[in-house]
């Protein structure tokens, strides 16, 4: 049985509320025929969006001037309402008849796609073929999300233009099965999207779950609230939407041991995209080290300059530049909470304890491990921290929700002016 037949209006009846799809150019030509995207605007779940598809059925949604003019006319529109845009991608390539008109195509998008970057939010969705130039468009949006059986990559031959392989590198956010499993992947991402960075993100009415203590977030977040961003990549770091009391949040989870170059990276995109758009970032801190100079080096200038409210939550062990990055005061966290077993330590536990008390390395070998611990439960426990003041407050699992949900409701009002720049110089 083969693939599913469909047009572009199946898509964009599918993706929009119904009845509320409004095309736009609708008469435009390229060359003797129609152009070969179609291009609108209407509601997904009543918040105003705009949106095109590459359409397959004129000359196989190749990219061209008349094509190229209708997107760069739904981004201009998008930039005057603050609405997000969400591009579908399938294409042959472009119509290289058309030469230089082509490139200056390419790059009229390119250059609207990148001035609405941080100003409205920007999904793609690949549904079949976007290479060469069509996969730069693509990769810059927020978040792409790819049917399994497509392929993205800005090699025109198609080389490691798979889902799998594109996931795996953090190109690609969801991989789905079929074409309407991709449309609801983007209406649902959407929710938790403001209209653009000057209003706050819709709130829903939502009921708590209060899941196992092992799994924090879902011990926090609203009921089937959280939707993961990022699959496999960069773990063991997660990270995440949710929401805390029907308001949308971004969760960051580290999960022990060393956060590696691609964790920092994945960490980092997402609490930019967060704070572009003022989303409020939870970070559960449970690490000892960074793996790569570089990337922890924009990590921490991620998190400093960013003004979003910032609640950092130390689940376990935070130790030296990992605590300074995520909960210290380099990170600007508006609030830093502890479970009651958290540790946090200037250097990795045991070696503090072996250095700071010089009995425990007398003492005989079968007791030093032992002595090492007590040590750390005594000096670098979070009650010590909290006690020093480098911790608001101690609390378990279960009563996390309600320190959240009062924390977020205090900082909702959180204003922050910076000093004027362009912009950074760590990428």
């Amino acid at each position: 049985m083969g693939a599913e037949k469909y047009s572009s209006y199946d898509v964009l009846n599918a993706f929009f509320d119904d009845g509320s799809f409004n095309e736009t150019d609708a008469y435009l030509k390229s060359g003797d025929g129609k152009a070969e995207a179609v291009t609108g605007f209407g509601t997904v779940d009543g918040t105003a969006v705009y949106a095109f598809v590459q359409n397959v059925d004129v000359c196989g949604g190749a990219m061209s001037k008349a094509q190229a003019k209708k997107i760069t006319k739904l981004y201009n529109a998008a930039l005057k309402t603050g609405s997000p845009v969400v591009g579908f991608y399938h294409s042959v390539g472009g119509r290289l008849e058309q030469r230089y008109e082509l490139l200056s195509a390419y790059g009229d998008i390119l250059r609207k796609s990148a001035k609405l970057s941080g100003v409205v939010p920007q999904i793609s969705v690949v549904l079949g073929n976007c290479l060469g130039t069509s996969a730069l468009i693509a990769a810059a949006a927020d978040y792409i999300i790819m049917e399994k059986d497509a392929r993205i990559s800005v090699d025109t031959t198609g080389e490691k233009a798979s889902a799998d392989e594109n996931s795996g590198s953090g190109v690609v956010s969801f991989v789905c099965e079929g074409w309407r499993a991709c449309t609801e992947k983007a209406k649902a991402l959407l929710g938790y999207f403001p209209a653009n960075n000057l209003e706050p993100a819709p709130a829903f009415e939502t009921v708590p779950a209060y899941a196992q203590p092992d799994k924090l977030p879902k011990y926090f977040a609203d009921e089937n609230s959280l939707l993961c961003v990022g699959g496999g990549y960069g773990e063991p770091v997660c990270t995440a939407f949710g929401r805390v009391n029907g308001y949308p949040v971004g969760v960051i989870v580290t999960k022990g041991g060393t956060i590696s170059a691609d964790g920092a990276k994945k960490m980092s995109k997402h609490v930019r995209f967060c704070d572009a758009f003022s989303i409020p970032v939870i970070t559960i801190v449970d690490a000892e080290r960074f793996d790569n100079l570089a990337d922890a080096s924009k990590l921490v200038s991620v998190y400093a300059e960013a003004t979003a409210a910032k609640i950092s939550v130390i689940s376990g062990t935070a130790v030296g530049a990992v605590y300074i990055a995520l909960a210290g005061t380099t990170s600007g966290a508006d609030l830093v909470y502890a479970l009651p077993d958290a540790v946090v330590s200037p250097i990795t536990p045991k070696a503090a304890a072996f250095i700071l008390d010089d009995s425990i390395a007398d003492a005989p070998v079968a007791e030093q491990e032992a002595l090492a611990m007590d040590y750390v439960k005594a000096n670098l426990s979070a009650v010590k921290a909290a006690e020093d003041g480098y911790v608001d407050d101690i609390v378990g699992p279960e009563g996390l929700r309600d320190k959240l949900v009062a924390a977020l409701d205090m900082l909702s009002s959180k204003r922050v002016s910076t000093l004027p720049k362009k912009h950074t110089t760590k990428i």
